[in-house]
């Protein structure tokens, strides 16, 4: 197996130990935090983590209530496969709709944030951020997630 290297980078220097650690700390921070976000979004609005992020992005005002399914699967950091079955499960739900922009194949497909999309991410933003501020609070009792939850706290 080679090592890896991404493409047009130099060779680095390996992570030691101690990066390895505060990595895994951060992992176990941003998993421990998706969980309870999921579990708090799901619970008051009966919407799952990554549809609340879709219709976060597609709500932002440099995006214009619409992105291409690729623009918005980077965004949120998942497969553009999975993307647009989370869009079909919006789509369904009445809460975005996608629609063909790329020439006679239709191959370039944006996905836009409906009225009641836009609402149902207003409503639940209440709810994502006192989890997510809960969380980080709670992180700061850990001696390995302290630093971190700070940092992300901005105090």
């Amino acid at each position: 197996m080679e090592d890896f290297m991404p493409t047009g980078e130099t060779v680095a220097e390996p992570a030691g130990d101690d990066e390895d650690d505060r990595w895994c700390m951060a992992v176990r921070l941003l998993g421990r935090i998706e969980q309870r976000l999921d579990q708090a979004l799901q619970q008051s609005h009966g919407l799952q983590l990554s549809e609340y992020r879709a219709l976060c992005a597609l709500s932002r005002e440099d995006s214009g209530g619409s992105l291409r399914m690729g623009e918005l699967a980077e965004r949120i950091g998942l497969k553009v496969s999975s993307v647009t079955r989370l869009v079909g499960r919006l789509e369904t739900q009445g809460m975005a709709e996608r629609t063909s922009v790329g020439g006679e194949d239709g191959r370039v497909v944006r996905a836009t944030v409906s009225a009641a999309g836009q609402l149902r991410y207003t409503q639940a933003t209440a709810t994502y951020r006192a989890a997510l501020g809960a969380e980080l609070d709670a992180a700061r009792e850990s001696v390995y997630l302290a630093e971190l939850a700070t940092w992300v706290r901005g105090f």
